[in-house]
């Protein structure tokens, strides 16, 4: 059985495994291949320890771990990062590789972000993810509410974002 807890930054380079192989098999002929191919588990690594080496960082990030210790999922999120008026904080990711999926552990990983914007006085969160992702479902199921749409580049490519919202998190703390 999987474990979730909060991240450390030791668990960094498994983070940057999980969030780059997910994008390789989610967003594969959704996002140029070339982009998905040069994305480095080193740089993304640094940048998951500059964040969980932060004392003052308002991001917060979980991760679920095997028996074996090895990280196979996160979340991370924190304050919403476009000045919503009714949004106050945002989900920034989550990924599960492929073999984990379907088991609950994306509603265990949303439970504890949540849990924690609450604790940080954030009641309504955002999610963007991307309009041709099958895994938009994940938030449907989850209660979200389509919100709107925008663009956005990735590899020179212009893809479509949705936007999902929850006016009141509160009933997502006992999706487990």
């Amino acid at each position: 059985m999987e474990i979730i807890r909060p991240a450390r930054v030791e668990d960094a380079l498994g983070i940057a495994h999980v969030h780059i192989d997910s994008w390789r098999t989610t967003y594969k002929g959704m996002v140029p291949d070339d982009y998905l191919a040069n994305l480095s588990y080193e740089r993304n690594a640094q940048n998951r320890t500059r964040i969980l080496g932060d004392p003052e960082t308002k991001t917060r990030m979980y991760v679920a771990q095997d028996d074996t210790g090895r990280i196979v999922g996160f979340v991370n999120g924190g304050p919403e990062r476009e000045n919503d008026p009714i949004y106050k904080s945002e989900l920034y990711a989550i990924y599960l590789f492929k073999e984990c999926q379907g088991r609950g552990l994306g509603r265990r990983l949303t439970q504890a972000l949540v849990e924690g914007l609450l604790s940080d006085g954030m009641y309504a969160m955002l999610v963007w993810v991307l309009a041709d992702n099958p895994s938009r479902r994940f938030y449907e199921a989850l209660g979200g509410q389509e919100l709107r749409t925008k663009p956005i580049e990735i590899g020179g490519a212009t893809l479509e974002e949705v936007a999902y919202g929850w006016q009141d998190i509160r009933g997502l703390t006992n999706i487990g």
